[in-house]
């Protein structure tokens, strides 16, 4: 169960750092000045590896504690 563990924690470490690429994503767009509606374009472009890294992120976490449970 050990190797359960260190997999979620991998896993939900990538998730993490998909989160803050989303982020700075984010950040670049506003802080260039864009117009409302491109930003708003650019936002929704970052909003499916928001997701998709927040979901990585709790599967992650949830093979950790079933890790822990189970060990």
């Amino acid at each position: 169960m050990k190797l359960l563990i260190v997999i979620g924690v991998i896993v939900s470490a990538i998730g993490l750092v998909g989160l803050v690429v989303s982020l700075l994503r984010v950040l670049k767009a506003r802080r260039a000045g864009l117009s409302d509606e491109a930003l708003k374009e650019a936002v929704a472009r970052a909003m499916p590896l928001n997701m998709g890294a927040f979901a990585l992120s709790a599967l992650g976490l949830m093979m950790v504690v079933v890790g822990v449970i189970l060990a």
